[in-house]
């Protein structure tokens, strides 16, 4: 099944099933209000949604109307938690070899994971406001998993069954501010501003052999202001959502719509490029010396769109947005 939020008066929008070629959309309000909705229900909301979904995929919805994500919020505007983690390892030894930084302990065999906000997502194609270009504002493709309740202690094979739906995210970062707050071992707060979706979410089985191992093999497509960045692939992580999971899950209960992060996908093949800024960077300093590559400017855009191996769009839709100042 896919899944889109209509941006909407309530908190968590309005839920909307998406027919599998990305064409028609039908409001699927009356069946269960939002996804959130959705995913804490889903045993019980399931067979309506996936009788809808056929329906949609047959022609058979008089009440079908085109699809439109720059209406679309997130996926989940809000959610119980979001934990991010840093699953390509590559990306991380990037940033040791150009710092000349030891490696954090046990990286390889423990993930790295983060708590970030999870209040205020932003849609595919909404504006990102961000408060100064000083701060090194940073894209961070990604892909992710929407889950429902996982048990404490869930080993990663139980964990990998609570995924209920993938995700595509750009997990913004400023770059300027991690730093100082990495060294009070605190974790990021400023540095990680609200985060992005791609506007549709998909039940894995919605990605054939693209879903496998706990892993999203597709290529994650970014450019930035019109020109390529990178293609890197997602089937390249060291640890699976699985892992991920289980991880977040050790010491705590997850509530029905927790998402979970891949972290920056980065391959080992550089002609891949990147999916971040940062990465991008710190290959000019081992390369170069020193990086040439400069952060985002407000009034720049960043495009992002998983592709099957053919070449063919991807499932979850295209991520277009525009950096702007905020308010003051």
């Amino acid at each position: 099944m896919k899944f889109a939020t209509l941006n909407s008066e309530g908190a968590d929008g309005r839920l909307l099933v998406v027919s599998r070629n990305l064409q028609q959309a039908v409001d699927a309000s009356a069946t269960v209000p939002s996804l959130h909705e959705a995913v804490r229900h889903w045993d019980s909301c399931a067979p309506a949604l996936e009788a809808l979904y056929k329906r949609l995929n047959a022609g058979g919805c008089a009440d079908a109307f085109p699809f439109g994500a720059e209406k679309c919020a997130a996926p989940l505007p809000r959610a119980p938690q979001w934990c991010d983690a840093s699953a390509f390892l590559n990306h991380g030894r990037l940033m040791e070899r150009a710092f000349n930084t030891q490696p954090i302990p046990d990286s390889d065999t423990i993930p790295l994971m983060y708590q970030g906000a999870s209040d205020d997502f932003l849609g595919p194609h909404a504006d990102v406001p961000l408060p100064s270009e000083a701060d090194g504002i940073d894209f961070e493709g990604e892909f992710g998993v929407i889950v429902g309740s996982v048990p404490m202690g869930a080993t990663a094979e139980q964990a990998e069954q609570s995924v209920r739906l993938v995700v595509q995210i750009n997990d913004w970062s400023l770059r300027a501010l991690g730093p100082r707050e990495m060294r009070t071992g605190f974790g990021f707060l400023q540095a990680k501003p609200s985060s992005s979706f791609a506007p549709v979410a998909v039940t894995p089985d919605e990605l054939g052999d693209a879903w496998r191992d706990g892993r999203v093999h597709l290529r994650l497509h970014v450019t930035w202001n019109g020109q390529r960045f990178g293609e890197p692939h997602g089937g390249e992580m060291n640890f699976s959502f699985g892992q991920l999971i289980a991880h977040a899950a050790r010491t705590r209960r997850l509530a029905p719509g927790t998402i979970v992060g891949s972290g920056t996908v980065s391959n080992v093949d550089r002609a891949a490029g990147s999916a971040c800024i940062a990465e991008r960077r710190v290959i000019e300093m081992i390369d170069l010396g020193q990086a040439e590559t400069g952060f985002m400017r407000f009034g720049d855009r960043v495009r992002m769109q998983a592709r099957f191996a053919d070449g063919t769009e991807g499932p979850f839709g295209a991520m277009d947005q525009r950096v702007v100042e905020s308010a003051r």
